[in-house]
């Protein structure tokens, strides 16, 4: 079924995929990334394919090649039983690539992962802000030139943290000073 899929997508977006292979399990198409939003869509859509969940979607810095970065993409299909990885160039100069939300909504919360960590722009996201990261952070951590012991703003600490345990055993006392104590 592997090798169907992959022809399935070099006959159909066949100016969009740069290479393809399938080893050791992965049935892998590497494509431009310009063509993402559309090839998502076949992938979901077609009747072959229906390649209607988003595993995962994650992000590779090649510091020394060129295009820099590769946005992976795992797909998989619930009713036919076969996975699809799908591999995006984007140049490390100005790394922007579509969004797939729009696609598949979780696509959302992983294109936020990636940009906070790698720095890639995705473009149509309807809320790219960081996610791990605290928002005055410079620059994205996961990035192969990312200056290790490079320092950060501080940030002070808009409100008192909550202390949950503390809370509880206020509620748990008040409750039980009417009635018999308990200590804990």
């Amino acid at each position: 079924m592997a090798k169907k899929l992959i022809d399935l997508v070099k006959k159909n977006h066949a100016d969009a995929v740069i290479d393809s292979h399938s080893r050791l399990g992965d049935d892998t198409v590497i494509v431009k990334a310009e063509s993402i939003e559309e090839l998502m869509l076949f992938l979901r859509d077609h009747k072959d394919c229906k390649l209607n969940l988003m595993r995962d979607l994650t992000c590779v810095d090649y510091l020394n090649r060129v295009p820099r970065f590769e946005v992976v993409y795992v797909l998989y299909s619930i009713e036919l039983k076969h996975q699809l990885v799908v591999r995006a160039l984007v140049d490390g100069d100005k790394p922007v690539i579509p969004t797939a939300s729009k696609v598949y909504p979780i696509a959302g919360w992983l294109e936020r992962e990636v940009w906070d960590m790698y720095g890639v722009q995705f473009e149509g996201h309807p809320d790219l802000r960081r996610v791990l990261m605290y928002e005055e952070f410079e620059g994205h951590p996961l990035r192969k030139d990312y200056a290790i012991q490079a320092s950060q703003p501080r940030v002070a600490l808009r409100a008192r943290e909550r202390d949950s345990v503390e809370e509880f055993k206020s509620f748990v006392q008040d409750k039980n000073s009417a009635g018999s104590r308990e200590k804990f």
